[in-house]
């Protein structure tokens, strides 16, 4: 369900003072009744502080409360009646009331400082933001946290939030948070567990560091707060070219997967047993590095780590296959390429000639891209670039229709990594290029359905 902060209005702390400063108010609202305007600054209700959009959502709930507000120089109570949960009305300029928290840590593992040069922008930011972690999922390690604001977690009920665990052992988290707090906020986690907040916990593995021995600890520490944490993922630390002075990591390869697996599943089906869920989920890289076969459905209960890559392809591969066996539109004989990582590749290749052996009239070339962008050591989907689509399948193409997975990538569906857009793609590779769902179910109808795209390419534009 998403949450309804998604909504929220945003607003922005300055000179260290508390407050909300009023872009606009919706029309019809409480605010909008009361005479709140534009300009206007928000201080407090009942005598909270209104710093972000937690205090702004949580303290506005009630039906009756005293805001204290700032209008032209002069400051006032305001007496404000509304309906329970009902909006009211002020908007800001930014969701969270200041800055996103930025990362006080140097983890070892972390994928942001081991990016290349030349990307944008955005992505070399760290956040490390506990309202993040409850609007969208994000996941925090609670270095930035002070016991007030473990209180106010508690206090308002955020929940669930996600954390970074990777180890329980407090002097091992800070040697590999390169942070001197790493252990110390570790008190955290029963303390919200006790205060009934929902965890949903993240293990980053690094080679011979915190796996084996150390990553049965944490998986019993973690375990013994139940029932408060609902899931701990678990996956690999990833390792590209661009470590220089950053510490040696060794990538996982097939025998090392497979031991870590051993002891990922091990606690997967003692929790089954015990809980009725499995709660420990090994990412599928795990899967797809050892060349094990990926556990059924049913092993991943409501997919809740999707966004870690835990069950994606499982549910890909289920509902592939369902949408396939389901179809029930006209099939044009047509072509296409489609672009993977070298990951899933099998997975992708095994899907596409399932669907070609249903429908023959139907030819699909898939192209297991390389990541040369990061050194050649990261094979997700999500992280491959257009500069490496363009150098590995140029003068390669099958087809004039080139598919790219939309994980490949922003939100906008426009642009790479390495700020390569869709348009620039397909000038490049003389084809044009088209972003498809990730889903399997959505692929699948997106290859099924591609002659409708080839006629509009042969047409031209109008």
């Amino acid at each position: 369900m998403p949450s309804p902060f998604l909504l929220l209005p945003i607003f922005k702390r300055r000179a260290g003072i508390l407050a909300l400063f009023v872009t606009s108010v919706d029309d019809q609202s409480p605010a909008q009744k009361l005479g709140i305007e534009k300009g206007w600054t928000l201080l407090s209700v009942d005598g909270h502080p209104l710093g972000d959009a937690l205090d702004y959502q949580f303290y506005t709930t009630p039906k009756k409360f005293s805001l204290e507000v700032c209008c032209n120089g002069t400051q006032k109570t305001v007496q404000v009646e509304k309906e329970e949960y009902e909006p009211l009305g002020c908007n800001f300029k930014t969701y969270l009331g200041d800055d996103k928290h930025s990362c006080a840590n140097h983890c070892m593992f972390c994928f942001i400082d081991q990016l290349p040069p030349g990307m944008r922008e955005p992505l070399y930011f760290k956040d490390d933001d506990e309202r993040l972690s409850f609007l969208f999922g994000n996941y925090i390690t609670l270095t930035n946290l002070s016991d007030r604001e473990i209180d106010r977690i508690i206090e308002m009920h955020i929940s669930p939030i996600f954390v970074s665990v990777h180890t329980t052992n407090p002097q091992l988290r800070i040697r590999m948070l390169a942070n001197k707090r790493g252990g110390e906020v570790l008190q955290y986690l029963p303390k919200l567990a006790a205060g009934g907040i929902d965890l949903n916990c993240q293990l980053v593995l690094c080679r011979g560091i915190n796996d084996g021995e150390e990553l049965r600890r944490t998986l019993d520490d973690l375990l013994a707060l139940q029932p408060q944490v609902g899931s701990i993922a678990v996956v690999p630390a990833g390792v590209t070219d661009y470590r220089k002075g950053l510490y040696k990591l060794q990538a996982y390869d097939q025998a090392s997967a497979a031991e870590t697996l051993d002891i990922l599943e091990e606690y997967s089906y003692r929790c089954r047993k015990e809980y009725g869920r499995s709660i420990v989920y090994p990412s599928d890289e795990w899967y797809l590095t050892s060349g094990r076969p990926l556990p059924a459905a049913e092993f991943y209960d409501e997919f809740a780590q999707l966004e870690d890559g835990v069950g994606m392809w499982r549910l890909y591969h289920d509902t592939f296959l369902e949408e396939l066996d389901h179809y029930c539109g006209l099939v044009l004989p047509h072509s296409m390429d489609v672009v993977t990582g070298t990951l899933a590749g099998p997975l992708i290749e095994q899907s596409a000639q399932a669907l070609i052996d249903k429908y023959p009239q139907v030819k699909i070339t898939v192209h297991q891209i390389r990541n040369d962008y990061f050194g050649g050591n990261v094979s997700v989907a999500g992280l491959v670039t257009g500069t490496d689509i363009i150098k590995q399948c140029k003068g390669k193409l099958q087809s004039k229709l080139l598919a790219v997975p939309e994980v490949m990538l922003r939100d906008e569906k426009d642009r790479f990594l390495d700020d390569i857009t869709l348009p620039q793609l397909s000038e490049a590779l003389g084809c044009r290029a088209i972003a498809i769902p990730t889903d399997g179910g959505g692929c699948c109808k997106a290859y099924l359905s591609a002659h409708k795209r080839i006629r509009r390419i042969k047409r031209g534009p109008k």
